[in-house]
């Protein structure tokens, strides 16, 4: 006698894995706007809770594959099955045509429809941000030894003067790149003599050490320094009134992206429209993943979670608007 396995349907296991998938992002959205809050509630530390949460990320061992695996993979599944829902869903709390049912007084189907369109402003906002932050304006990292300078351009204004004084933060404009171009160049006659020396030592068996052999070598890798250093700052074109900042480590290059972003009016804007998306979907969707996995199954439990979800959405919200309301125009302005 054969016994028949049945199997959950894909749909079922699709829900379920976006289901874990939104809980992890809810985990992680709270996890980054409590670290970019630190660039404007602690006033007058000028970012260093900030500067200190995103030097501990960077230097995280093997950060690519913690990128790729613990959020861009879990993102990018989230975001294919919500794409499905979103083309297979019709939201119900708005009037219409008449040629579908329209239910305006229950809270829930508001919250419904309005899950989804959070999710049309979460599709274009995280792809528009990523690209934004993650390679438009990411700091170019440039190693020296142990040391590391890290390239950023950014708009200039009057109060950047004090800002980066305080930060350990050295600006550049045209004229100051060009000058330090022009004696990098100037050395080159000079140094064409020493680098050929220096690859003759680098390809010879060492003999033992020379006192001489060392000043050169050194003079060659500070010639190499110099060279890359000139490279960071060209990698990015100026505009009037831009300039390009150098600083000491990844935390402060960020902090000067995050404070030149949102000094633009316009820009945050945009960020406040897709902080309070997020804050709704994310927490919206909490509430309907304790119910979808028997956390709360009883009316009044779901009760109680719902003021639990609004008054978690509500601070991670606070959070959010204050990084983008507060990092400029209140901590970092001057």
């Amino acid at each position: 006698m054969s016994v028949k396995v049945e199997t959950l349907p894909r749909s079922f296991v699709w829900r379920r894995l976006h289901s874990l998938f939104g809980l992890w992002i809810v985990i992680f959205l709270i996890e980054h706007l409590l670290t970019n809050s630190q660039a404007a509630l602690l006033l007058g530390q000028n970012g260093e809770g900030f500067i200190r949460a995103v030097n501990f990320l960077k230097h995280l061992p093997y950060l690519p594959v913690i990128e790729i695996v613990l959020l861009g993979v879990p993102i990018l599944l989230h975001m294919v099955w919500g794409i499905h829902v979103l083309m297979t869903s019709r939201m119900n709390a708005f009037p219409k045509s008449g040629n579908h049912p329209t239910l305006k007084t229950y809270p829930r189907n508001h919250a419904y429809s309005w899950q989804r369109i959070t999710s049309w402003i979460l599709l274009v906002g995280i792809i528009a941000h990523v690209a934004f932050m993650r390679f438009y304006m990411y700091p170019i990292a440039v190693d020296q030894g142990q040391k590391s300078n890290y390239f950023v351009r950014i708009s200039m204004d009057g109060g950047l003067y004090t800002v980066a004084d305080r930060l350990g933060v050295k600006l550049y404009d045209q004229n100051g790149i060009d000058a330090l171009k022009e004696l990098v160049e100037t050395q080159s006659l000079y140094m064409t003599s020493v680098v050929h020396d220096a690859k003759a030592i680098q390809e010879t068996p060492a003999l033992g050490y020379n006192e001489s052999v060392a000043g050169l070598m050194s003079q060659y890798q500070n010639w190499e320094d110099q060279k890359a250093y000139l490279m960071g700052m060209e990698k990015r074109t100026l505009s009037p009134g831009q300039v390009i900042a150098e600083a000491p480590d990844f935390g402060t290059a960020t902090l000067l992206v995050v404070r030149d972003s949102f000094k633009n009016v316009f820009t945050a804007i945009l960020y406040t429209i897709f902080v309070l998306a997020a804050v709704f979907h994310g927490f919206n969707g909490l509430w309907t993943f304790m119910i979808s996995w028997g956390i709360v199954l009883k009316m009044r439990s779901q009760s109680k979670a719902v003021n639990y979800c609004v008054g978690i959405m509500l601070l991670v919200g606070f959070l959010g608007l204050a990084s983008i309301w507060g990092t400029y125009f209140i901590n970092l302005r001057n």
